[in-house]
């Protein structure tokens, strides 16, 4: 049995007339950069987010850094973020020429630790850029606390979360800005990179704009130094349909998950994702932490029989080679580093089957039954 981490070919023949008929529709009118389709789709997702302005760009990665940019984020200035989490995250503040600062995880959510960001503030620290991992929502009342009490801005990694919710309120919405990404195995995927950023403040909206089209509010005429960073109508067409279906595709996922959880249960040495009281988990990724070091041979063992699985993430930003300047060491963040050896994502997407599931966890359950006996 052949069981892909993402199913995107499922997901396409489910929709394949309508998004036809989008992309066509986009191709027959000939306007593929800054056209009407985008324009629809950054309206739709601030109405789905309850934001005032969206804006879209090129990529996830993107979002980052222009959101950081637009929020006023200078060289020298020091950005708090976890360091379990895609390299965009941290790689964008680095662009920006600022400093990331990293803080540890809190274990039950894999999200950055409120209870350790103030020991880390500086006279430099201008923002905190928490990431909602796998789909649950960082603690953003106490994040969004700290940050009022020492006047700092909040810029929402939602890459892995679009949909989610923090006390009844979608994440992106909270913070100065949110940043989103549209990469093709995401819960919200183009077909192609794509990414955006959403706000409630019209300076940084007005940033955005800006800067994603080379400095410039009219053509030819440029007011800062910019990028080519612009969501592309084909895409916006896409993603129109999708979000059409995403409130129903995280409920799948969620009843998906809740049944995962459920099989995992009765196998020892397996933590299943925990969702806290605030939170509306709308699992990006289902993502399993083993014990006693079983998690590679697990792995091993699924891929043996053809079942796709991905570590995220198999090494913590702070031990990367690219922030060996920033003078961290093994030990430093130890929720974090205790993460990256025990994490495991296993194939979650609307069209799973409860069979496919339960093969999946039989199969976990005949390993780690496996590995007691050897040890």
């Amino acid at each position: 049995m052949k069981i892909p981490l993402v199913d995107l070919k499922l997901q396409y023949k489910s929709l394949k007339t309508e998004i036809d008929s989008a992309v066509g529709e986009v191709i027959e009118r000939g306007e593929f950069i800054l056209g009407p389709e985008l324009k629809a789709f950054e309206e739709d997702m601030a109405a789905y987010l309850d934001v005032k302005y969206a804006v879209g760009v090129a990529s996830g990665t993107d979002a980052l850094e222009l959101a950081l940019l637009a929020c006023g984020i200078q060289p020298d200035d020091e950005v708090l973020t976890t360091p379990f989490t895609f390299i965009a995250t941290a790689e964008t503040i680095a662009k920006c020429g600022a400093k990331p600062v990293f803080v540890d995880i809190d274990p039950k959510t894999c999200n950055i630790d409120p209870s350790k960001i103030e020991a880390k503030i500086t006279k430099k620290t201008t923002a905190i850029l928490p990431v909602h991992l796998y789909g649950h929502p960082a603690d953003m009342g106490q994040i969004t606390k700290i940050a009022r009490e020492h006047n700092l801005k909040v810029i929402e990694d939602c890459a892995q979360a679009l949909g989610a919710k923090h006390k009844g309120k979608k994440v992106g919405s909270i913070g100065n800005a949110g940043c989103l990404s549209f990469f093709p195995s995401k819960v919200l995927g183009a077909y192609g990179d794509g990414g955006m950023v959403v706000t409630d403040d019209p300076a940084v909206a007005e940033k955005l704009e800006m800067l994603r089209n080379h400095g410039s509010k009219e053509k030819y005429y440029h007011l800062v130094h910019g990028f080519n960073s612009r969501l592309d109508s084909l895409q916006a067409a896409i993603l129109r349909v999708k979000l059409r279906y995403l409130d129903s595709w995280i409920e799948l996922r969620r009843q998906k998950a809740s049944h995962y959880s459920k099989l995992v249960s009765q196998i020892d040495g397996i933590e299943s994702p925990w969702e806290a009281p605030y939170a509306y988990h709308c699992f990006n990724y289902y993502t399993l932490r083993f014990k006693e070091q079983r998690r590679d041979k697990v792995r091993e063992f699924l891929a043996s029989q053809g079942i796709a699985t991905a570590i995220y993430y198999p090494l913590s930003l702070h031990l990367q080679e690219v922030y060996r300047y920033l003078g961290y060491k093994p030990g430093d963040f130890p929720q974090s580093e205790l993460a990256q050896a025990e994490v495991l994502s296993l194939p979650l997407y609307p069209e799973l089957t409860e069979g496919q599931m339960e093969e999946i966890i039989s199969l976990v359950g005949r390993c780690c039954r496996e590995e007691t006996k050897v040890r």
